[in-house]
């Protein structure tokens, strides 16, 4: 698993806000980008300790993609 720094505090990222209390669009993308970060670790965390489910999964997607209709 990865080492990685652990933000709790989310002090320093307030002074970035606009006046009108809104997040700037700089700030929205990082928080995006560390969100789908957490979650493809989520997700090979779960391929990894339920490997059955994963087979299954890649099968259907295989089923599917043979009776796909272009």
């Amino acid at each position: 698993m990865r080492d990685r720094e652990f933000r709790e505090d989310p002090s320093p990222r307030e002074e970035r806000r606009r006046p009108d209390g809104r997040e700037t669009e700089g700030e929205r993308r990082r928080r995006r980008a560390q969100f789908l970060r957490d979650l493809a670790e989520a997700r090979e965390l779960r391929d990894r300790v339920q490997p059955r489910r994963v087979k299954a999964a890649r099968l259907r997607h295989a089923m599917r993609m043979r009776t796909f209709r272009w």
